[in-house]
């Protein structure tokens, strides 16, 4: 039998007419606590709602309510003529001291503890100067920006908001073919793009698309650790593709076999080296042989400050092996999260859904903004004035380091991307010395973080570009400090 009727202690008075919360949600509330602490256990009879009404000044209305929510969610049960009843809960055991919470990494799959322990450089918030890859936004056109995606904000429900076009909005698709075409000669129709959000959502759907558990990939060493991020919680099977100066050692890819080959031909990361011609046309005879397919991550071309543009991996592949992935994070804003995949053939309508299965779809009204950026010129506009200013950029930054601490370090890069990468004369933790500059205020990244199989280079990648002019020199000054008190 259940327990004897009780009051239930509630305060008339502590009611707030006229919060945000209905009264009726406040009583709910109230109950709900006494049963879930156990000052009403399994069983107990509650007053009706015309009693209950009456004691606490409100209308029969409210405990209606407050009784029927505590019954949809399991609470009480109610019958016709009789008290409504406390429900048992197994887990209402009022009096218990609290327990921890439990700590979702200890559960975590083995891909998952391999993601979460993987080293990633990331930014900070704050100011931070130095830091590699980030692009400037003080000198982002935000007025013209905010306009255009203001106009696509107001648009009707049909054109850039839903669940269609997850594959990519057709007008950013069609101005992408024409940029790519004339910009980097890349061989491609508006058919053959997949918009996604970013260029590591690009990596997550083609890993996810392309690799099952087990399988062979080969990704440049050193190399981008979103890469292997990606294609690891895939379940590939990595190994490395060795990359030393100007020199990708491609000799073991006929005896690995992969079924994917990652790599940065036109600006290496983390080296800042180009990859040659012979090695470019060897790669591509290699991955016919093989049945591999290439990924090109062309992340930085648009920043090239030494020689001519080279061509594109992809412009180059006879056989269509290429899948060329491009994101607009380093010629306008990583925030935007807006990346493409041109792959060798039509992306049909069911890889399409991937793009949207796998949330790696990007915005609508984003994706129409940016196409009228493009096709209206400013994209154009803005990535040459950014051109500009970063040669200045890195042409003061290069020439400071130089004279701070050349007698330490090697310039390694060859003047392309929106960071300089250095290497260390004699053996150094870098690691150390990365995380004294960060509480100097400078956010700089060690480059044996980049380098998963075999025994590192140490060295440090220096970014300029989102660091203004006056200020490259003290944040120079103040690594050098570090670095200096680091080696005694």
């Amino acid at each position: 039998m259940g327990e004897p009727i009780r009051d239930i202690a509630i305060d008339p008075t502590g009611f707030e007419q006229h919060g945000q919360v209905p009264i009726f949600q406040q009583l709910y509330r109230r109950i709900r606590h006494q049963i879930t602490a156990g000052v009403l256990r399994s069983g107990a009879r509650l007053p009706s709602t015309r009693a209950l009404a009456a004691d606490l000044g409100l209308s029969r209305t409210t405990t209606i309510a407050a009784f029927e929510q505590l019954e949809t969610e399991g609470y009480i049960e109610t019958r016709k003529g009789a008290r409504a009843r406390v429900l048992p809960l197994p887990s209402a055991g009022g009096g218990r001291d609290a327990e921890p919470l439990p700590r979702l990494q200890d559960s975590l799959s083995r891909r998952g503890q391999a993601l979460v322990t993987l080293r990633h450089e990331t930014g900070f918030p704050g100011s931070h100067f130095l830091q590699p890859g980030l692009p400037d936004a003080g000198s982002f056109p935000f007025t013209i920006w905010r306009r255009l995606l203001s106009k696509h904000m107001r648009h009707t429900a049909g054109e850039t908001f839903g669940y269609h076009s997850y594959g990519g909005h057709q007008g950013l698709r069609e101005v992408i073919a024409q940029y790519m075409q004339s910009s980097r000669g890349v061989k491609c129709q508006p058919d053959q793009i997949m918009v996604t959000g970013g260029a590591q959502s690009a990596f997550t759907l083609l890993a996810h698309l392309l690799i099952d558990a087990g399988d062979p990939v080969m990704i440049e060493e050193p190399g981008y650790t979103g890469a292997h991020g990606a294609f690891g919680a895939a379940g590939a099977r990595i190994a490395p593709l060795d990359v030393n100066g100007r020199n990708w050692n491609l000799n073991t890819i006929t005896a690995i076999r992969p079924k994917l080959i990652y790599l940065t031909p036109s600006c290496q990361f983390p080296l800042g080296s180009t990859m040659r011609i012979e090695q470019r046309l060897r790669l591509l005879q290699l991955a016919a042989e093989t049945g591999a397919w290439v990924i090109e991550d062309d992340f930085d071309s648009e920043f090239r400050f030494s020689g001519n543009r080279v061509p594109t991996l992809q412009s180059q592949d006879a056989d269509h092996r290429t899948i060329y992935v491009g994101s607009f994070a380093k010629t306008m804003l990583p925030d935007l999260r807006l990346g493409f995949i041109i792959f060798p053939g039509e992306v049909v309508r069911p890889v399409r859904k991937a793009n949207f299965l796998m949330g790696t779809a990007a915005p609508l009204a984003t994706q129409a903004a940016l196409a009228d950026f493009i096709r209206n010129g400013d994209f154009a506009r803005h990535t040459r004035r950014m051109k500009r200013l970063y040669a200045t950029r890195r042409a003061l930054l290069s020439g400071h380091a130089q004279a701070l601490f050349g007698d330490m370090m090697e310039q390694l890069d060859e003047g392309n991307g929106l960071q300089t990468t250095w290497r260390f004369r004699t053996p150094v933790d870098d690691v150390a010395i990365v995380e004294n500059a960060l509480e100097a205020g400078v956010n700089v990244t060690p480059l044996s973080a980049h380098y998963i199989h075999g025994a590192p280079e140490h060295g440090l990648m220096i970014g300029y570009a989102a660091t203004e002019d006056k200020r490259i020199p003290r944040a120079l000054h103040k690594l050098n400090q570090v670095i200096r008190s680091h080696l005694g």
